[in-house]
């Protein structure tokens, strides 16, 4: 086989968890990369799409896959009908025999699978099971498979992860089923990623199943304790006797963005001990080094901080034509996002001058009250308050107090981002944008308020004061246009 990172790599379920991180670590490799997804301008806005090739297709119809193939040395088959009803598992069936046939017809070398963990033997759940007949679909084209088998994928936004932070930041006293208590070895995406890199350039792997883990085999309650822990939450965990994956599922719809479609085959698959049963993954992978449990957290939890705000949650910008704000409310990885736009007859140069001038002695420009309000609260509590105003009165340096923010990152003439230094339950940022599109003599400006909370108190403090959150905000938008015009 040619394992020269220019051949050409397929992979299926590039706008999904897996994929949308894979294919950068490809390109990063030196792979060329070619996408198939249902709907390519779901790629828009992602900052490797114009490294790739795309060709819009669906698994599950066999005669529009030819195109995606051809050329093709090694595909990753990472798609799923999860949540697609409850005959997913034929669905899933019948595009992994279309993806195998079509595979095989166009000569490609081999296939690259990401499937569930679980004893075989054992009564797997229907979900698991289906993951692993999934693998054998694939196999029967007779094209080699490199089979991987995962459990709880620990990252920000893996689905499991997100049900494990939702539960623990919103609940502190758990009602715990006996599924709660089943031993799990879970693994940080960051090793994920690894695995399927690293499966290109080890022939050996080829038509093997490689069962993956982390470092720690622990229990589902454990993973909940930690990440309490490692968050500096108390959450206590009262077991009961029974407690059906049915009724579960409804409580983790109620509780989390998770629906009980979703959360019911993900449950019913914690009732099976998913623990790796074998060495292969470490004599085939040996410079694979998998993560302890608590250090995937952390790394999970980065997204909470600065940086990711910028790489993670500023999504593309969409358009309006619209005079009114158009003002989203949105949660994503466990941030809660608000952002309101704008489109403004003026310049990129004035609207960015108007509002790197907010704050100290000029305000803030809608309800200064408010904010004086704010202010003193704050100093109250212990916070910094108002009385730090701002440096200059026109320019603003990155890591310099602004009133009880910190300018945390500006680009000339197009953003500003601010991050909260008043007492939150949780951390805060306020970020403008002023962006221009071809064609269009208006400017849109955008200002978007992100919001990471701190347990239950954090969401009762967002919601709470976000009717007065949303007048002070909405109005502050308009007045920075305002001034800009003028």
């Amino acid at each position: 086989m040619n394992n020269s990172p220019s051949q050409r790599v397929l992979v299926t379920g590039a706008t999904g968890y897996i994929g949308g991180r894979l294919v950068p670590r490809l390109l990063e490799a030196g792979f060329r990369v070619r996408c198939l997804v249902r709907d390519v301008t779901r790629l828009q806005g992602r900052a490797w799409a114009q490294e790739t090739e795309q060709v819009q297709g669906d698994v599950l119809q066999k005669e529009a896959l030819g195109v995606a193939f051809e050329g093709v040395d090694v595909a990753y088959y990472l798609v799923h009908s999860l949540g697609a009803g409850t005959d997913f598992s034929d669905r899933d069936l019948q595009a992994a025999r279309n993806f195998g046939a079509e595979a095989r017809r166009h000569g490609v070398q081999r296939i690259i699978y990401l499937g569930g963990l679980g004893d075989p033997s054992s009564e797997l759940s229907q979900h698991l099971r289906s993951r692993q007949q999934t693998g054998e679909a694939l196999r029967e084209s007779g094209v080699p498979v490199t089979e991987f088998r995962a459990g709880v994928i620990v990252g920000s936004g893996s689905l499991s992860f997100e049900m494990i932070r939702y539960l623990t930041e919103r609940v502190p006293v758990m009602i715990c089923p006996r599924w709660v208590y089943t031993r799990i070895q879970p693994i940080a995406i960051r090793n994920v990623l690894e695995y399927l890199v690293a499966a290109l350039r080890v022939e050996e792997s080829a038509g093997k199943i490689i069962e993956i883990g982390g470092a720690d085999v622990v229990t589902y309650g454990e993973m909940l304790t930690a990440y309490a822990e490692v968050r500096g939450l108390s959450r206590c965990l009262v077991p009961v006797p029974v407690l059906t994956p049915r009724l579960s599922s409804y409580w983790v719809h109620f509780v989390t963005p998770i629906p009980a479609s979703i959360a019911r085959p993900l449950i019913a698959g914690l009732r099976n001990e998913i623990v790796v049963r074998g060495d292969l993954a470490r004599n085939l992978f040996q410079g694979i080094h998998p993560l302890d449990y608590r250090t995937s957290v952390k790394l999970a939890l980065e997204r909470l901080e600065a940086h990711g705000v910028e790489t993670a949650w500023s999504d593309a910008l969409s358009t309006s034509q619209r005079s009114a704000p158009l003002v989203t409310l949105t949660t994503h990885e466990g941030m809660i996002i608000e952002r309101r736009q704008l489109k403004v007859d003026a310049e990129s140069d004035s609207l960015f001058r108007s509002f790197t001038a907010l704050g100290g002695t000029r305000g803030w420009l809608y309800m200064n009250w408010a904010w004086r309000i704010r202010g003193a609260l704050d100093r109250l509590l212990g916070g910094v308050g108002l009385r730090r105003g701002r440096r200059d009165p026109h320019e603003l340096r990155v890591g310099e107090a602004l009133d009880f923010w910190r300018v945390e990152a500006i680009t000339p003439g197009e953003m500003l981002r601010l991050r909260a230094e008043m007492k939150v339950p949780g951390k805060a940022w306020l970020q403008f944008e002023v962006r221009s599109a071809p064609g269009d003599s208006r400017r849109t400006l955008t200002q978007t308020a992100y919001f990471a909370p701190k347990g239950l108190w954090g969401l009762v403090y967002w919601y709470a004061l976000y009717p007065i959150h949303g007048l002070i905000f909405g109005g502050m938008i308009r007045r920075v246009a305002e001034r800009a015009v003028r």
